[in-house]
């Protein structure tokens, strides 16, 4: 006897169990549909002509996540871990797809799916690669999109839904889980998933007000203070102007958007632990912070004084703040740029590049391998140093004065080793598409990073990648997005077992 979706009662217990999958899947994509009626709005507003893309694209997916919705209607209602990395990927995949609609409907700009598509999971993703040039007489609506699109990817639209789905009577934590990365995933902020979801995203809206508040006051105009907030705070790096920040040519601006990158780019589990206890010096006490810090100040320091000799600007004043946005921008992943650091003499450029590998902090909207990992990784190393001299010796490896268990160790090295492995293989089925070494290697880690600009061809934008080398950059965005094994886990056979 088969059930509503149609999935006879013989089949194993697990596939049964993944028929909740669609329902869930459905409703967080009716969701979704809901955020393409803003964009109507500003089409109206301006008088640009994009709404009737933004309305079929709404109609299109309001209607198939309620089909989705409705099918799996009667099913079982328990969500187990399996089943919320399940979702957590169904999702994210579906609604790039979705996302792509307008883009590709919109008689401007002009863009086949595969294009759209790219344009949508980098948004979603906050990575800000784009294969769109002239943004500056793109319609207001498509721009406005655009940015909106990175603002909901960027503490993960999963999470958000965490806080709703509980009123639904469906289990968050599982789902929370899948989209949280890095060691620190299992800590909640509050006792309750939903309530914890509600945190983040207080302090993100929080951040986000006041950053458009403060580009506007710092000269933008309205549109562009609340699109820049959104990809500012989302780390996303999405501009609506060609030369992106340095468009505004701005130290104001510049300021506002280096403070926010780096505050985006901290662990929001740890602002929310300074707002409990309204004590800054909670940050300082946090080992992560304090490294990414470090990090910061150091190749800051030293880009600063390698543009200065090599005379690429004539004052250290200069140099230092061009550094130091280039730093923060490239280094927490965001991708503005206010000068065209490609072309920067000696290694900066490869260096900025190689920093996006490192990222922000776990539970921040940064990309790249985060933080944290690297710290477990230098004490590890550190701890068989020492074990080399001292064969006999317990050298624990502790971080916050408490001892880190084996188990997340190993995870951090499995996590690293197949991050390097993805990375490789990207790397060289690029190459298979024709690019040159340097374009193929950065368009990757500005993909696998979450990052956005490149170098060589792909410095501005990825429009000299073919359509099967998009999709591969794409296929990158989420692994990225997704921290690796959330996505290869279902790929597993060994994960579809009992």
């Amino acid at each position: 006897m088969a059930n509503l979706f149609g999935i006879p009662a013989s089949v194993p217990e697990p596939v049964r169990r993944l028929g909740a999958v669609p329902r869930i899947v459905g409703l967080l994509l009716t969701l979704f549909s809901l955020t393409l009626l803003p964009p109507v709005l500003v089409s109206l507003y301006y008088q640009d002509g994009t709404h009737t893309a933004f309305l079929t694209a709404f109609a299109l997916t309001l209607i198939t996540g309620a089909m989705m919705w409705r099918l799996g209607a009667g099913l079982n209602r328990d969500l187990r871990i399996r089943e919320g990395f399940v979702v957590v990927v169904s999702f994210w995949v579906v609604l790039g797809l979705f996302g792509a609609i307008p883009l590709y409907l919109a008689e401007r700009p002009v863009m086949t799916f595969t294009e759209a598509a790219f344009e949508s999971i980098s948004g979603l993703t906050t990575t800000g690669a784009t294969v769109i040039t002239g943004l500056d007489t793109l319609p207001k609506g498509i721009l406005y999109y655009r940015q909106q699109l990175q603002w909901f990817g960027g503490m993960g639209i999963v999470v958000l839904a965490v806080a709703i789905l509980p009123l639904l009577g469906v289990g968050g934590m599982q789902l929370y889980q899948a989209e949280i990365p890095g060691p620190v995933k299992n800590e909640k902020l509050t006792p309750r998933i939903a309530e914890t979801a509600k945190a983040l995203w207080a302090i993100y809206l929080g951040l986000t007000v006041a950053c458009a508040a403060l580009y506007w006051l710092a000269g933008m105009q309205p549109f562009e203070a609340i699109g820049h907030s959104f990809s500012t705070v989302a780390i996303g790096g999405f501009s609506t102007h060609d030369l992106s920040t340095g468009y505004y040519n701005s130290a104001a601006i510049e300021s506002i958007a280096v403070f926010f990158m780096f505050a985006a780019g901290i662990n929001f589990a740890l602002h929310y632990r300074v707002w409990q206890s309204a004590d800054i010096r909670s940050y300082l006490a946090d080992t992560e912070f304090r490294t990414f810090l470090a990090l910061v100040v150091g190749v800051t320091t030293v880009a600063t004084g390698v543009l200065y000799f090599h005379g690429t600007y004539p004052d250290a004043d200069r140099a230092l703040i061009k550094a130091l946005f280039q730093v923060v921008s490239i280094g927490t992943t965001t991708g503005f740029t206010t000068a065209d650091y490609a072309t920067w003499p000696s290694f900066l450029p490869m260096m900025l590049l190689l920093g996006s590998f490192v990222g922000g902090c776990a539970a921040s909207t940064a990309g790249g391998m985060k933080v944290i990992r690297f710290v477990l990784l230098w004490k590890q190393g550190l701890s068989e140093l020492k074990r080399l001299v001292h064969p006999s010796a317990m050298i624990p490896v502790k971080l916050g004065g408490r001892n880190v268990p084996s188990d997340v160790l190993q995870a951090v090295w499995g996590f690293f080793a197949v991050y390097i492995a993805i990375f490789i293989v990207l790397f060289i089925i690029m190459l298979a598409t024709g690019l040159d070494e340097l374009t193929a290697f950065s368009a990757v880690a500005a993909c696998l990073n979450n990052l956005g600009p490149g170098l060589g061809e792909v410095s501005g934008n990825m429009t000299v990648v073919n359509a099967p080398g998009k999709w591969v950059l794409i296929l990158a965005m989420l692994l990225g997005r997704l921290e690796i094994f959330t996505l290869i886990a279902i790929l597993s056979p060994a994960f579809w077992r009992r």
